[in-house]
């Protein structure tokens, strides 16, 4: 009878190396709403920023109104991220090897620190210059005195070349879980993903 228990113990014991669907390696649901709408907003913001010179000043305007909105909106998301991550976000850098922690993390705190950067850019350029943020219409006045105007240009110039170091960070922090999930195919990217979105994808993909 011993031996039997300890067979059928054997055979359903869990692989050695878990599934990245595994729940436990996969990040938490909020983490994972909270970065795709980060994602978003930034990609949002950097599109709206370069080309609302482009129309005429009527639609010129929306789109001020639509960045100074998303802006605010970007604000209270990273101070959620940051809080959720500091006490109840799921940590999974210790999964990876130790360069790949390095990098992974290295990208991850210089797009946090970017990011709040840019955040407090934009509101000190704007209360800076004299004029009111605005969260879908509704005006917030400068708690402050204008500034000089070659600070106002200096803050401005600012937040487009850090708009672009974000940019160009996060277009390599992408490429490199593209690389980890096609190239290395060790599933990496599945962490940050929807529950089945790859699975799902790959059965779409069958012929039938």
């Amino acid at each position: 009878m011993k031996m039997d228990s300890d067979f059928s113990a054997e055979t359903h014991m869990p692989d050695s190396t878990p599934h990245i669907a595994d729940g436990l390696l996969r990040y938490d649901r909020p983490t994972i709403i909270l970065h795709w709408m980060t994602a978003f907003l930034v990609l949002f913001q950097f599109a709206v920023g370069e080309t609302w010179n482009w129309p005429a000043k009527s639609v010129h305007h929306l789109m001020v109104v639509a960045h100074l909105t998303a802006g605010i909106l970007l604000t209270a998301i990273m101070a959620v991220r940051i809080v959720w991550r500091l006490t109840e976000g799921r940590h999974l850098s210790d999964l990876l090897r130790p360069l790949d922690r390095i990098f992974a993390l290295g990208a991850e705190y210089m797009l946090y620190g970017l990011l709040l950067a840019e955040i407090v850019l934009g509101y000190l350029w704007r209360w800076g210059a004299g004029q009111t943020m605005s969260f879908f219409g509704f005006l917030i006045p400068s708690p402050f005195a204008r500034f000089p105007p070659l600070t106002v240009t200096w803050l401005h110039t600012l937040h487009s070349w850090n708009a672009w170091l974000i940019m160009g960070l996060a277009t390599g922090h992408g490429a490199a879980a593209l690389f980890h999930q096609f190239v290395l195919k060790d599933k990496v990217l599945g962490r940050m993903l929807p529950r089945g979105f790859l699975s799902r994808q790959r059965d779409d993909q069958r012929p039938v």
